[in-house]
Formats: structure tokens, C-alpha cells, sequence
């Protein structure tokens, strides 16, 4: 997983916020029932958030995240990618995803980011986007390519070669905030993707953060402050710019 059971989105709180949030349950169109969390700020809303997790699913991260939306005015949705194999309950710290993440699909994942757009549309919002981690990264950038209606998508230290080929079919822009220092995602990837798109003439920016390993984006990596505070002012400045 990308971000240890601890560690908090490394994001300031704004205190006396006034938000509200409920633990979920959501129906995908193929009938799947998932966990889900739920973030609102007080009063009307336009724009909502998507969030797709790292391949351990929902966790306190996630919760923690879409709080932090709702405190800046955003209605978000955090999702558990494993309704399919494992239930809608709550999992302990120690449970073994990895055989569940082999057997789950791109097209389930996105079945299940179609439900959660259509709950934060049924709130009210117009606006939608998605943002993800690690694997979430790539099906953030792949729900802009499956037909949601999105204004836009945002992914985290995604691997691009989990949806480079869905790059034609792009009907939102996205944003890739990837890390110069990440083992598992060499320099030369994010050289082909962003090549990709420019191809493909997609609206896009990439950012590799010098030095920055993969799950920098953590309270707990104090050394990668920098590279988390400006990658949280560029997913704010996207989602305004395309709302």
C-alpha cells in the first residue's frame, strides 16, 4: 500500500469548518454494493471529489482527505474498491489485500466511480472530478476516459502504463503529480505518457517532483513538505480552474 495505517494527509485543517460526513454504502449498475465515506460542507454545493484510494482500498487516509475537501467547499466522496470479494464491513489493519486487488478489474473500479459521480450529482453537483493514488493515480486518469462526465482528473504517483492506451478516448483534462525519486515509476514512463497525450492532443500537465519518492504526498514525510504543499495548491488551482 502506499500509505502506512498512521499516516494523514499532510494537508492544514481549517478550524470551525462546518462539514458533516456519513459512512456509506453505494450500488454500482452491476449491482455491487461498496463501502463508501461521504463529505460535505455546509450549505449548497457544485463541486465534488472522487477519491480513489492505493490498492489497500478505504482506509482513515481517504476518510481524512475528503475532509479536508469539504473544509475548502468541495463535496467528496472516498471509495473501497472490494464490495465484490469482501463485503461492505469494516477490515482489520493487517488484512491481506493483494490477492483481492489481482482479481479486481479496471472495469469494475470504474462501475464503481460511475456510482459514487452519481450520488454527489444527486447532492447537486454539476462539477465533478477524480483524484487518486498510486493505483487509484491511473484510475483517476482512466475515469476520464470512461464516459463520467468529469470536469477533470487528478492522479497521485500513478502508473501510466495502466492506461496509456485508453489516452484517445480522454474527454477531461488531467493532472499527473508524480515523484522524480519513485523506484517503481522510472523517469522514462512519464516521458512516454506525456508524449502520449501531446500526440493525442489531450490537455494535460505532468509534474515530477524532484527527489520526491513514491507516497510523498504523507504528513509523516516532513523531507517532501515542499513537493506535498505545492502538489495540494496545484489539485486546488485544477479543480478551480475547470469548474
Amino acid at each position: 500500500m502506499c500509505f502506512d495505517l498512521d499516516s494523514e494527509p499532510p494537508i492544514p485543517r481549517i478550524s470551525g469548518a462546518a462539514v458533516s460526513h456519513d459512512d456509506l454504502v453505494l450500488e454500482s449498475e452491476d449491482g455491487n454494493r461498496f463501502a463508501a465515506f461521504r463529505a460535505l460542507p455546509d450549505g449548497n454545493v457544485s463541486t465534488g471529489v472522487v477519491i480513489l484510494p492505493d490498492v489497500r482500498g478505504l482506509f482513515r487516509f481517504y476518510e481524512e482527505l475528503a475532509l479536508r475537501f469539504a473544509e475548502r467547499g468541495f463535496a467528496a466522496v472516498a471509495f473501497d474498491y472490494f464490495g465484490r470479494t469482501a463485503g461492505i464491513d469494516k477490515r482489520p489493519d493487517d488484512w491481506d489485500y493483494m490477492p483481492l486487488v489481482q482479481q479486481l478489474t479496471q472495469g469494475q473500479v470504474q462501475a464503481d466511480v460511475g456510482a459514487s459521480v452519481r450520488d454527489l450529482r444527486a447532492l447537486g453537483c454539476s462539477t465533478i472530478f477524480t483524484v487518486g493514488f498510486c493505483y487509484g493515480g491511473s484510475g483517476s486518469w482512466a475515469a476520464a476516459a470512461s464516459g463520467h462526465g468529469l470536469a477533470g482528473a487528478v492522479g497521485f504517483y500513478g502508473r501510466p502504463s495502466r492506461m496509456i492506451e485508453l489516452v484517445p478516448r480522454l474527454d477531461a483534462p488531467i493532472l499527473a503529480l508524480q515523484g522524480g525519486a519513485d523506484q517503481g515509476i522510472p523517469h522514462q514512463d512519464n516521458v512516454e505518457f506525456e508524449q502520449a497525450l501531446r500526440d493525442a492532443g489531450k490537455d494535460f500537465e505532468l509534474i515530477e517532483f524532484d527527489g520526491a519518492p513514491h507516497s510523498f504526498f504523507d504528513r509523516k514525510q516532513e523531507e517532501f513538505r515542499a513537493a506535498s504543499d505545492d502538489a495540494w495548491q496545484r489539485t486546488l488551482g485544477f479543480i478551480q480552474a475547470h469548474s
